[in-house]
């Protein structure tokens, strides 16, 4: 495999620690992207989500939830690598999503 198609297949597999921030005006809007990030994600502040993805993951998460997104509210997604989180402090409330490859029943 050329090493542009390693890299590429490399990066789709890497999981960063991705960051959901949205302002949605309409409660009904807010309150569906509100149900479909807490059915994934870990809710750490209001209007903040943190949740463990790959860019393919956060691609069709966001597919989910641009529909409900109007003129003037505003959803920003941010994904933070291993020198990100390096360099990431929190204080209070949940921790970081630690990577992990299992389900706790």
């Amino acid at each position: 495999m050329p090493a542009c198609q390693q890299k590429a297949a490399l990066m789709s597999e890497t999981r960063f620690v991705m960051v959901y921030a949205y302002d949605i005006v309409a409660d009904r809007d807010r309150d569906r992207i509100a149900g479909l990030l807490e059915d994934v994600a870990v809710r750490v502040q209001r209007s903040v989500f943190e949740i463990r993805q790959t860019r393919e993951e956060a691609d069709r998460l966001i597919a989910r939830l641009t529909p409900y997104l109007a003129p003037g509210d505003k959803l920003r997604v941010y994904a933070l690598g291993a020198t990100g989180l390096d360099h990431s402090r929190v204080f209070g409330g949940p921790p970081l999503p630690e990577p992990a490859d299992y389900w706790l029943l």
